[in-house]
């Protein structure tokens, strides 16, 4: 009982142990797809490359609206000039202003002293106030604010396109590590083939010395043989090729053999196309940017329309002027009323009024044309993912089937019962259902990533933040 414990003991500890083995004298350690995504997220120089877009979006709004500090204490400029007039004496002037963007909003102040002589009290002074509104174009602000909303659009329609772009490159990064299983797999089926392949060849050729195979039969299986080992070094280049694409993706450039793990945290995914389909038109990015899409173009209609009013701006004034620079002797005035400009016959703002109406129409077909495009491809992916599905255990009982004519056969060869050229056939034919099989089980892991990557679902929120 005590020596059946200490077995098991031993046993668990060495499944504890990190996976690694030993194949032709080199460490080989086995890379799980969990293990592979975070090593290529962290240092594949894509990824990297695509997450440096989002601080761009940062000062995207410092760039199209005026600068945060002047948003939040207005627009200010101050001007000191001190000139010579017509008759060369010195004429001073000093203005600030201030703009409420978001109010459209400005106050004006200023003061001018102009000396007519020489003399210290021959002069023209005057200190003005003035509050002006525009109340057509850029109405309290409207068009500031419409601005506002087309930037800040455009920002989180650029931060979900980050993440598309990130989702789209993980699943390609993806499908480099399912190419690399399917090498690793199809390397496997050949060195087994090509091994059982020798081991017929060396029967054979003890049959011909015992006089019961001919030459020609040595010939065939040694052709086999050929063929097997020239498929086996056509699939290992292949496996090299993608092991390197591999290491690249994670910066592992260390001689040391890696294998792929058998299963994926996406093999358990279950595809409900109804539920996941309404979850996708009510939650998924792309349903929020085809959205704000439309809802953008809208707005730039609003906007356009806004630019074909005239510019009216209402305004109060108050202003004082006087003989000195104090201002002593004065003459106070308070002016009321309004400025227009209408610039006639305005073919530019027009113009692009009925083109952004045109675009906003073409925006709203687009939009729906995408749903329905978005829709058949979701179809036919779940169609796709269903047949495959299908056709897996089609080829696994297919194996089972040729394993057991190619068990029976092996023993009828051996009395003579089967001709050599029918049992390679069959032995070919096994092989080719392995293959088949290790395809199709690639094949509907993609699909899968496909899937995920169509209904946003590779990438989610706490993946990728923004």
């Amino acid at each position: 009982m005590l020596r059946k414990i200490l077995i098991i003991t031993f046993l668990n500890i060495l499944v504890s142990l990190p996976v690694h083995s030993q194949e032709n004298g080199k460490k080989v350690e086995t890379l799980s797809l969990d293990e592979f995504i975070e090593l290529a997220c962290s240092k594949d120089k894509v990824f990297e490359e695509i997450l440096i877009d989002t601080l761009e979006l940062k000062y995207k709004k410092k760039i199209e609206l005026p600068a945060d500090d002047i948003i939040t204490s207005f627009k200010s400029e101050y001007v000191a000039l001190v000139k010579q007039n017509e008759k060369g004496y010195p004429d001073y002037e000093v203005a600030l202003s201030k703009l409420f963007p978001y109010t459209g909003t400005e106050i004006e102040a200023g003061y001018t002293s102009a000396a007519k002589s020489t003399a210290l009290d021959d002069i023209d002074a005057e200190f003005y106030g003035k509050v002006s509104q525009p109340v057509a174009q850029n109405a309290f602000g409207r068009a500031t604010r419409l601005l506002d909303k087309i930037v800040g659009m455009e920002i989180d329609i650029a931060k979900y396109q980050i993440a598309e772009a990130y989702e789209a490159y993980l699943s390609s990064i993806i499908k480099i590590y399912y190419d690399w299983y399917e090498a690793y797999e199809n390397v496997k089926t050949a060195e087994n083939s090509y091994n059982e392949s020798k081991k017929l060849l060396k029967n054979v050729e003890e049959r011909e010395k015992s006089n019961i195979a001919l030459p020609v039969d040595v010939n065939k299986v040694k052709l086999q043989v050929l063929q097997k080992e020239e498929s086996l070094i056509s699939l290992r280049t292949q496996h090299d090729e993608y092991t390197n694409l591999l290491k690249k993706s994670i910066g592992y450039d260390t001689e040391e053999d890696l294998l792929p793990a058998s299963g994926d945290q996406y093999d358990g995914v279950v595809i409900d196309f109804d539920k996941d389909y309404t979850k996708f038109r009510e939650q998924s990015r792309t349903t929020k940017i085809l959205d704000m899409l439309e809802e953008k173009s809208g707005l730039e209609v609003d906007k356009d329309a806004d630019d074909l009013l005239p510019s009216i701006d209402l305004y109060a004034e108050y202003s004082i002027e006087a003989d000195d620079r104090v201002l002593v002797k004065d003459d106070k005035r308070v002016m009321a009323g309004l400025t227009l400009e209408y610039p006639f016959p305005g073919q530019v703002e027009h113009a692009e009024y009925e083109t952004s109406k045109a675009e906003h129409k073409k925006k709203a077909l687009e939009m729906v044309n995408t749903q329905i495009n978005i829709y058949t491809q979701l179809k036919n992916i779940h169609q796709e993912i269903q047949n495959t599905r299908k056709l897996i255990k089609i080829a696994e009982k297919k194996i089972e089937v040729s394993q057991s004519i190619v068990d029976d056969d092996t023993v009828n060869y051996s009395y003579g019962k089967v001709i050599l050229n029918n049992f390679i056939d069959e032995v070919n034919q096994l092989d080719s259902n392995r293959l088949n099989k290790i395809q199709q089980t690639i094949k509907l892991k993609k699909l899968i990533i496909d899937w995920l990557t169509l209904t946003d679902q590779l990438v989610i929120k706490k993946d990728l933040t923004l």
